[in-house]
């Protein structure tokens, strides 16, 4: 059976993940969270003018030997996967393919986002014990991924990354991904320039590649709302999209993400919420060299922050934080959150109108 990788309510309901789903339902503080995105750096080799990590960039470091410990305590924890991402550049860190190593081998669902420009030095640990690798490209062509994602020398290694893809397609045991940032953006004194038109030909070289999916997505603002595009723009990608539904098969699918899916439906910037707890937050949270937040989508907000892994191991950060108050989504959060739809599960579990797991496990991102 094949599941959608994006289908986030679908995933509380695996048999493994059950009892403390119950327990962040029921408004109970785990034990632990199932998922863990990480940030070993705060480093980027890239300098994208849309970056929005950007004030992020540069904010401290783990030591190798802090970031492989980070990895054991992880597992001791009982953590059922875990996100490299950034902040900075994962795969920039010369710890992170021992982390690799380490969360692999205990069996731990790993996926990696990246630019792409460092797979070759990570290549066989990438390669072995990569759940899923995301490559964030955003263009089809050199001069359009140059104008979008430069070199900090304001160079374009478009060609370089697809390299880097091609080997790992060649080796890999788990999932490559080519995502795609639909983006625009209006040069002083210039005309407005974008990526949109390269949808279809983004998505012909994934499939060339060898990878296994095609994303296309829509940008945030750096309050993590969706940057509304032109109704002109929206149907062209839409019509990308359908041409290049003939590439489709069992090993290569396009993914829409639910940004997309909302600038269809002429979804605002705003996502209101109700509930003024955020339940998920019970089951992932976000570690980086800053600190241990709440979620990624408040990566960096000193409000959020429940904790320091520089210095602090991850048990007892975790056992100690009072994670039910720290974040009002009502509040705090009025952006798209791509786990409001999550959240509002969890509360009907609570309220035992939910469903019941049936199955095996399959995908423990939630």
């Amino acid at each position: 059976m094949t599941h959608d990788r994006l289908d986030l309510v679908s995933k509380l309901y695996q048999p493994t993940d059950w009892p403390r789903i119950l327990q962040a339902a029921a408004g109970e503080p785990s034990s632990a969270p199932l998922v863990v995105d990480l940030d070993p750096t705060t480093f980027c080799d890239l300098a994208c003018p849309e970056c929005i990590s950007g004030k992020l960039l540069n904010q401290g470091r783990f030591t190798p030997e802090r970031l492989a410990a980070l990895a054991e305590e992880l597992v001791a924890m009982s953590v059922r996967a875990v996100v490299l991402i950034g902040g900075g550049e994962p795969l920039a860190h010369r710890g992170t393919r021992k982390v690799l190593r380490i969360l692999g081998e205990a069996g731990l669902a790993v996926g990696v986002v990246t630019n792409g420009t460092m797979i070759r030095q990570n290549l066989a640990e990438l390669a072995r014990y990569a759940t899923w690798v995301r490559v964030s490209v955003d263009a089809g062509t050199a001069g359009t991924y140059g104008l979008f994602r430069p070199d900090r020398k304001g160079r374009s290694v478009f060609d370089k990354v697809i390299e880097n893809m091609r080997l790992l397609a060649a080796e890999k045991q788990g999932a490559l991904g080519y995502s795609f940032l639909v983006m625009s953006r209006q040069e002083p004194g210039g005309p407005t320039v974008t990526n949109h038109h390269e949808v279809l030909r983004a998505a012909e070289l994934a499939h060339d590649i060898g990878c296994d999916y095609f994303e296309t997505k829509a940008m945030f603002d750096d309050d993590h709302h969706i940057v509304q595009v032109p109704g002109e723009m929206l149907e062209s990608v839409d019509r990308q999209l359908a041409e290049a539904a003939r590439l489709e098969s069992e090993s290569f699918q396009l993914v829409n993400s639910s940004t997309l899916t909302s600038l269809r439906g002429h979804v605002g910037a705003v996502q209101p919420k109700e509930y003024d707890r955020c339940r998920v937050a019970e089951l992932r949270t976000l570690i980086t060299p800053s600190g241990v937040y709440v979620c990624s989508y408040h990566r960096g907000n000193p409000l959020a922050k429940i904790g320091d892994a520089v210095t602090d191991d991850l048990a007892t950060i975790w056992q100690d934080a009072d994670r039910r108050g720290i974040v009002d989504p009502s509040r705090d959060c009025r952006f798209h959150c791509a786990r409001h739809r999550s959240n509002l599960e969890l509360e009907r579990i609570a309220r035992g109108t939910g469903e019941l797991p049936d199955g095996q496990d399959y995908d423990p991102f939630l």
